[in-house]
C-alpha cells in the first residue's frame, strides 16, 4: 500500500445515463446537491449496448457546462473506431479532460466485424487520437473479474490497461476491505504505480444489491447477506445498517491508505450525503 498512500486523496461520484426527460431532470437535482460537497469530478456510464450513448453525452456536457468536471465513460461497444474519434473530439472541444475507458458490452452479432473490444486497446486508442489531453480512468476488480481465468491473469489485463497509458484506476465494488488491500499489494509488486480507488455502493435496497452483484460478480459477505435478508421488509433498519457497513468499509479503506473513493450514486443523493457526513468528509 505505500504506493497509494504517496496520492492525493480524490473522491468522486458516478452517475447512470439518465433515459427519460424526468430522469434528466431527477440527475440534475442530485448533482447539484452532490455539488455541494465539491467532489473531484461526475463520471457517467456509457450503457450497456449503447443503449443511452446519448444520454450519456448530453449530461456529461451539462455537468461540464456547470462547472463541475464531467467523465464520460466510453467504450467500443460495437462502435467503429472512426464514431469514437468523433465522440473523443468533440469532448475535447467541449473542454473535458477526464474518461473512464471500459471494455463494455458488444450488441448481438458484432464480435465478428468490430476488431478492438478490450479497454487496453481502447486506452492506446484514445492515446494515438488525442495524445495526453485526457486523463484516462480504467476499472480494477479486487475480486477478480468474472470472465479472469485466474487471479494472475486479471493482474495482466490490468496492467495491460496502465502500460497502455491508463492514469488511475476505478475499482468495482467490495464489501471486503483485505480484497482491496491484497489487490494493490499484488499490483504494486508487478510494477503498477498509479492510484486504485476504491469503488463504494452503498446499501439501500437487499434485492437490488443481491441481483446487480450476481450479475457484476461483487461478493457480498454471508454476514452481510443474511443481515440485509432479515431486514429486507424494515426499511429504515436495513438503511441504518447499510450506512454502519459501508461507513466502516471506507474508514477501513482511508486508514489503510487508499487514495479516495468513488461513489456509485445509483443517481441518488441521501444515501451518499449521509455516507459522507458519516465518514466526517
Amino acid at each position: 500500500m505505500a504506493a497509494q498512500e504517496s496520492f492525493p486523496r480524490l473522491f468522486s461520484f458516478e452517475f447512470s445515463a439518465p433515459k427519460s426527460e424526468e430522469a434528466f431532470e431527477k440527475t440534475r437535482r442530485v448533482h447539484d446537491r452532490l455539488s455541494e460537497l465539491n467532489p473531484h469530478f461526475f463520471s457517467v456510464t456509457y450503457g450497456a449496448g449503447g443503449s443511452t450513448k446519448d444520454g450519456t453525452k448530453r449530461l456529461v456536457l451539462e455537468i461540464n457546462d456547470s462547472g463541475s468536471t464531467a467523465a464520460p465513460h466510453l467504450s467500443f461497444g460495437g462502435d467503429a473506431p472512426e464514431k469514437i474519434e468523433a465522440l473523443l473530439n468533440e469532448y475535447k472541444d467541449a473542454g473535458v479532460t477526464r474518461l473512464v475507458a471500459l471494455r463494455g458490452d458488444m450488441p448481438s452479432g458484432m464480435g465478428a466485424s468490430i476488431k478492438m473490444t478490450y479497454a487496453n486497446e481502447l486506452v492506446t486508442f484514445i492515446r494515438e487520437k488525442t495524445g495526453d489531453h485526457f486523463h484516462i480512468e480504467v476499472a480494477a476488480y479486487p475480486e477478480i473479474h468474472p470472465d479472469s481465468r485466474s487471479v494472475e491473469s486479471n493482474l495482466h489485463f490490468f496492467k495491460a490497461k496502465i502500460d497502455a497509458g491508463a492514469n488511475s484506476a476505478i475499482t468495482q465494488y467490495f464489501y471486503n476491505a483485505d480484497s482491496y488491500f491484497r489487490f494493490v499489494d499484488s499490483c504494486e509488486k508487478i510494477g503498477v504505480d498509479i492510484p486504485v480507488v476504491p469503488g463504494i455502493m452503498p446499501i439501500t435496497n437487499y434485492r437490488s444489491l443481491v441481483r446487480f452483484s450476481d450479475i457484476c460478480g461483487a461478493e457480498i459477505p454471508r454476514w452481510i447477506r443474511k443481515n440485509l435478508e432479515d431486514l429486507q421488509d424494515d426499511k429504515d433498519s436495513l438503511t441504518a445498517f447499510g450506512d454502519e457497513v459501508v461507513a466502516r468499509l471506507c474508514e477501513q479503506l482511508l486508514e489503510g491508505g487508499a487514495p479516495g473513493l468513488h461513489f456509485y450514486t445509483m443517481n441518488q443523493s441521501l444515501p451518499i450525503v449521509r455516507l459522507w457526513r458519516n465518514l466526517g468528509l
